[in-house]
């Protein structure tokens, strides 16, 4: 083989390779994206990490638990309790609602809560804050209802 032959076969591998370990990051970096997070640090409306809703990670919320205060929604935005696999609106004061807080489109759990919609960032799908309805796809089915009581100040799972 000559010297020209044998840099271009060098070159070609060194290519091959580089480009197989870019793709096994990205691939890496997506299927990440697509977790879940037991940790509740998912990003609501502002960016902020998501309350934890005073359960322990990863333990269901029962009924008579609070979620929250109904001061911590925000009107015309909400919150998510991943632990407790629900969503809490607030589209109009004084008016809650609960979601599932998984993505009908692959299951992913969704977000962040911004501009009126509930957004699922790993294929951006968003749905309605008042009624869970699809505002933008590739879902294409609402996000199913979760029943929420208001008692005084406190928000629970019905």
């Amino acid at each position: 083989m000559s010297d020209e032959q044998t840099m271009t076969t060098v070159g070609q591998q060194s290519r091959r390779a580089l480009l197989a370990g870019a793709g096994a990051v990205g691939a890496s970096v997506v299927l990440a994206a697509c977790g879940t997070d037991k940790s509740g640090d998912k990003p609501t409306g502002g960016g902020t990490p998501a309350p934890s809703g005073g359960a322990s990670s990863g333990s269901a919320n029962p009924a008579g638990n609070a979620l929250a205060k109904t001061s911590e929604i925000p009107v015309g935005g909400g919150k998510i309790f991943g632990d407790q696999g629900v969503v809490v609106t607030q589209p109009t004061a004084g008016q809650f609602k609960g979601f599932s807080n998984i993505c009908t489109h692959q299951n992913c759990p969704v977000s962040v809560i911004a501009g009126g919609t509930i957004n699922c960032t790993c294929h951006n799908s968003r749905f309605s804050i008042e009624d869970g309805s699809v505002k933008g796809g590739p879902a294409n089915k609402p996000l199913p209802a979760k029943e929420v009581k208001v008692s005084g100040e406190n928000i629970t799972l019905a």
